[in-house]
């Protein structure tokens, strides 16, 4: 960073530190399970290699889409945050960035992210306004609904459906069960991240599916799961996929047992933060098992 650029960000008031916490610079884990899934949908869309093109134009997105998604949700909570342990010294909450500045990087974000959309075919245009729809309604439905998490899931299945369009131009069957599966991948681990939070939100009055599961919170998780492998055994299925991937889902299978079990006992906060990380290997593991499976 040259002398007069950090002048003028010190002259402004804003804190490039703050700024890059903002949008959670340092953890990138939810621009992987945002961006993971569209690249499913690219390698079947594409039967094998997607676009180079595309990939780089989804990357790219993802990483502005979740950016902007987390600002949505520190503009809509930094009241509730105040109150909670894990999320008060974020920005917002703490005061270190105002509105005014959230909002300006916010609407950067979401026209750098519009731009991209010149590079791809109409469908994809008419689609993405569902995407900044569903990513500003999530922060608000921890109001009104016992599992927002569902809102999170349609809203990162929907990189799914827009991956496709991208590829084909239109939308076909084996596409839902990969926005399904996603939707319901989120729910169960975001359930798992929402295990940090139990005792505040309970405090504040936030809904979760973790509140929600309660005691039950194994058989949530279990059964979004189980419908997960169910939409990608049927994704693959209807995608004439060879038994790599099969395989691939297998193996998955066996590391949610593994999660479903602990989830059995007492997880602490990091116990819950480090199975909500380690989702990231769940979603490399299909992508290779998709790649694979459509070269056998």
């Amino acid at each position: 960073m040259s002398g007069s650029t950090a002048s003028s960000s010190e002259s402004l008031g804003i804190s490039r530190s703050a700024l890059a916490r903002l949008i959670r610079l340092p953890n990138q884990t939810g621009t992987y399970l945002l961006l993971l899934p569209t690249l499913w949908s690219l390698v079947l869309a594409a039967r094998g290699t997607p676009p180079p093109h595309l990939v780089v134009i989804f990357l790219g997105g993802s990483f502005l889409m979740r950016s902007a998604g987390v600002i949505l949700n520190d503009l809509a909570d930094h009241t509730f945050d105040r109150q909670v342990a894990r999320t008060k010294t974020r920005p917002l909450a703490s005061g270190e960035l105002s509105r005014r500045q959230a909002l300006i990087l916010l609407s950067v974000l979401i026209v750098v992210a519009a731009s991209l959309l010149f590079f791809l075919l109409p469908i994809v245009t008419w689609l993405a306004p569902v995407a900044v729809f569903l990513a500003t309604l999530y922060p608000y439905a921890k109001r009104w609904i016992h599992i927002p998490q569902a809102i999170l899931g349609i809203a990162f299945g929907w990189g799914t459906i827009m991956a496709w369009a991208a590829v084909r131009g239109q939308l076909d069957p084996p596409v839902w069960c990969l926005f399904a599966a996603t939707a319901a991948w989120a729910v169960a681990y975001d359930t798992i991240y929402a295990i940090q939070d139990q005792e505040d939100d309970r405090r504040i009055g936030v809904k979760s599916s973790a509140l929600y599961f309660g005691s039950s919170i194994h058989h949530g998780v279990g059964l979004a799961f189980g419908l997960m492998l169910a939409f990608l055994c049927l994704a693959g299925w209807l995608a004439h996929i060879g038994w790599p991937y099969y395989l691939s889902l297998f193996g998955v299978g066996l590391f949610f047992w593994t999660q479903v079990g602990r989830l059995y006992g007492t997880v602490t906060p990091p116990q819950a933060f480090a199975m909500f990380r380690a989702h990231t290997w769940v979603g490399i593991a299909i992508l290779i098992g998709l790649f694979v499976g459509l070269l056998d």
